[in-house]
């Protein structure tokens, strides 16, 4: 007899309680499904990148420490959210058990290989062994088990992309959806960090809707990652800077947009600290999206204020209608783009 559970998986939460999986502290990961749950036999984490290189950093790159850090998370929370950045990541994994109550609610069946596209900071986990650590691309295989909650997305993994590129452009496909709802034709758009896997898929939809009366602006750290983006065809404009020099960064921009400054920023840089250099580099009332999980609310806020800047800030959402789709379709469009993902993530 299955028991009955929330549309939000409020259920599972153990502390505190009256609060939603994402915030709470821990989660019952006891792996009985409730009437309205799915079980997921996992296969990969792909881990956020503010996440993971805040682990990696933490661990001196040692791969087993890698290991206990994460299986800490794990066996503390009930779920893979790390206490310091408060973000998870994505996983792939094979549909075992539906609870009765989504019978006519959902599209999967036992068997089906999907990709969670809801964060792990939410998804009750259980990890019974780390079996490879790829540390250049955030991901780890594992033994283990998951829950999707009635209300929780995910994307059935596609017949010609593999599985671990799929994973990887679907773990950042909220970043070009917003990129195609926020960029118009004719802007000037800066990507901060778009070298790094969101960053190139937000360059590719942002020069798609800019036009040829609009300008691409690619921001990296090193001068190789730059070179790639000239090879692919991404940017107008390439800038070499730390992004989180914001007066070095201000003054590039500047000199790049003669002045203007630009219309749409997007900070993809999975570091803490880029806040103000996204805010100096754009126009007064123009656009910045945080993609990046890094992002302090609190610096862009008062940091904004402090400088006397008047910009519209969207916080990062990982969901938009319609963005697996639109991230995948990147990797069939742009076969640059895949070969360089293929390379990296396959």
């Amino acid at each position: 007899m299955y028991k009955k559970g929330n549309p939000y998986g409020t259920h599972r939460v153990i502390e505190p309680k009256g609060v939603l999986p994402q915030p709470a502290l821990k989660l019952d990961n006891t792996m009985e499904i409730y009437d309205n749950e799915i079980l997921i036999n996992v296969q990969t984490l792909n881990i956020d990148s503010a996440s993971f290189t805040q682990i990696r950093d933490q661990a001196g790159g040692d791969e087993e420490k890698i290991k206990e850090i994460m299986m800490g998370i794990v066996a503390e929370r009930g779920k893979h959210q790390n206490p310091v950045t408060g973000s998870g990541g994505i996983l792939i994994g094979t549909v075992e058990e539906i609870g009765p109550a989504l019978e006519g609610k959902t599209d999967l069946k036992v068997g089906d290989k999907v990709a969670t596209l809801v964060s792990l900071s939410l998804t009750p986990l259980r990890l019974d062994k780390i079996t490879t650590v790829r540390q250049e691309i955030d991901q780890v295989d594992v033994e283990g088990k998951a829950i999707l909650f009635e209300s929780g997305i995910y994307a059935k993994l596609p017949d010609d992309i593999p599985e671990n590129l799929a994973m990887s452009v679907l773990d950042v496909a909220g970043a070009p959806a917003q990129t195609q709802r926020w960029v118009k034709e004719g802007d000037t758009v800066l990507v901060l960090g778009g070298a790094g896997k969101s960053g190139l898929l937000c360059l590719y939809e942002a020069k798609k809707k800019v036009g040829p009366n609009g300008k691409v602006i690619c921001l990296a750290r090193r001068d190789e990652a730059l070179n790639t983006v000239k090879e692919l065809g991404l940017a107008d404009v390439l800038l070499k800077a730390d992004a989180t020099n914001a007066v070095d960064v201000y003054e590039k921009t500047m000199e790049a947009t003669d002045g203007k400054l630009c219309d749409v920023v997007i900070s993809c840089v999975s570091r803490p600290n880029c806040e103000m250099s996204a805010i100096l580099a754009t126009k007064d009332e123009g656009i910045v999206y945080f993609f990046s999980m890094a992002t302090s609310f609190t610096k862009a806020a008062l940091g904004a204020e402090g400088v006397g800047k008047d910009v519209n800030m969207i916080v990062g959402n990982g969901y938009t209608k319609g963005h697996a789709d639109i991230a995948l379709q990147v990797m069939r469009e742009h076969k640059g783009l895949r070969d360089l993902f293929t390379k990296l993530y396959a």
